[in-house]
């Protein structure tokens, strides 16, 4: 299965999501690479600052052929990971035609509200050649013990895609994870490696896999 994320709103933790997505993935052994389709590198300078090898392959991507590309990849892994750059672009397309299911980062706040619309846009067109893509939005940096979360559904609630009902919290752990680890190494007990597991777990079942 190749997984995409995807949103035209910068800073919305897509490179975060996608490191920690791939290694809850590979947890189960299964063969899982992630792709760096942005430019700017994020995902690649995440493993390039490790002190030891990641613990699935990274490489980069950043081309606008990258559906078509892949074709030679994807037959070397089980699953595929691909982060993606914050604008409309060719890249940015041709990362949403690759994937089997498109995620959609959202903080909490009305401006990543209103920005969804142009993803969505954009997903919607790639469904006229892919009618079987998926697609849903995944909350992030939610604030515990707030009502805004159940805002931002209600606002979702406008777009033709699910909200998955795993979250990802404002944690610092998370903010850490960007020298090169992930929670699920650090803090592999802490209600952040929770919460991506339970990430991975709604992924899969929305993906019909019985098993990564």
């Amino acid at each position: 299965m190749i997984i995409t994320f995807s949103s035209l709103k910068g800073g919305s933790g897509k490179s975060t999501l996608s490191c920690h997505l791939a290694h809850a993935i590979s947890l189960s052994k299964r063969k899982t690479l992630l792709i760096d389709a942005d430019p700017q590198g994020s995902v690649s300078n995440w493993a390039a600052v490790r002190e030891d090898k990641p613990p699935f392959p990274v490489i980069g991507m950043a081309r606008h052929t990258l559906h078509r590309d892949l074709q030679d990849i994807a037959p070397n892994y089980d699953h595929i990971v691909i982060d993606t750059p914050p604008r409309v672009s060719a890249l940015a397309r041709s990362s949403i035609l690759a994937a089997d299911l498109v995620l959609i980062p959202v903080q909490p706040s009305s401006y990543d509200v209103w920005a969804a619309a142009e993803t969505v846009q954009l997903i919607e067109e790639a469904q006229g050649f892919k009618p079987d893509l998926k697609a849903a939005f995944v909350i992030n940096r939610k604030v515990t013990n707030t009502a805004i979360g159940d805002e931002i559904a209600d606002a979702l609630a406008e777009y033709p895609f699910p909200l998955l009902k795993a979250s990802i919290g404002q944690r610092v752990a998370f903010a850490e994870s960007s020298a090169g680890y992930t929670v699920l190494e650090t803090q592999a007990s802490s209600m952040a490696a929770k919460e991506v597991k339970a990430l991975a777990k709604e992924v899969k079942q929305l993906l019909e896999v019985k098993q990564w």
